[in-house]
């Protein structure tokens, strides 16, 4: 059984800076790609940034510039990096991971960026 745990969400100014965490737990032998989604209200569910193993990276055009996303594979988890957050950027924020071919979801943290 592998479970997701998310962490580092929380309340933000305009232009200030948050780090999200997503560690992976049970049995694993391999992770292919990680990445972070996030929803808006009333949006659906997008694309911010994805990591595949050796370190190739893929973001969305908003994140571009702004955002990092870097994985642990010895601690088996991923992380966002996101500077310059924006309004825009307020959405509960959901790791994937395609963990032996099989896809997980973490449980979501809420990133609220007032302006």
């Amino acid at each position: 059984q592998v479970q997701l745990v998310e962490s580092g969400g929380g309340f933000v100014q305009a232009g200030g800076s948050l780090r999200l965490s997503c560690a992976a737990s049970g049995t694993i032998f391999s992770i292919n790609q990680m990445g972070w989604f996030r929803q808006a209200p009333g949006k659906q569910r997008e694309l911010v940034a994805t990591i595949i193993r050796g370190g190739d990276t893929n973001y969305a055009d908003s994140a571009k510039g702004r955002f990092t996303i870097s994985r642990d594979d010895a601690k088996s988890t991923v992380y966002l990096q996101m500077n310059s957050l924006k309004p825009d950027d307020t959405a509960d924020y959901y790791c994937r991971l395609i963990i032996d071919a099989r896809m997980y979801w973490g449980q979501g943290t809420q990133v609220t960026v007032s302006s």
